[in-house]
């Protein structure tokens, strides 16, 4: 994967859905347009419930991956 450069890191480590979905929520509006956060989650409903997110909010993924258990996301925010 290409390197992509982040602003933010929020590790939603542990934490079971919903909250992922609202940490993340959160933590997008404390950074400007434009900048990218990268979110780290290890519930296994992250992805579709981070894409169901992205659709909703605009927030754009800019790309997505799975390292040792640990699904990691890196989320641009769009308005």
């Amino acid at each position: 994967m290409t390197e992509i450069h982040y602003d933010e890191v929020l590790d939603n480590s542990g934490l079971l859905c919903p909250m992922p979905v609202v940490k993340t929520t959160r933590a997008i509006k404390k950074i400007q347009v434009g900048q990218v956060l990268k979110m780290i989650a290890t519930d296994p409903g992250a992805p579709p419930d981070m894409e169901a997110w992205a659709r909703q909010t605009g927030n754009e993924i800019l790309a997505q991956e799975e390292q040792d258990g640990k699904f990691i996301f890196y989320i641009k925010r769009v308005k």
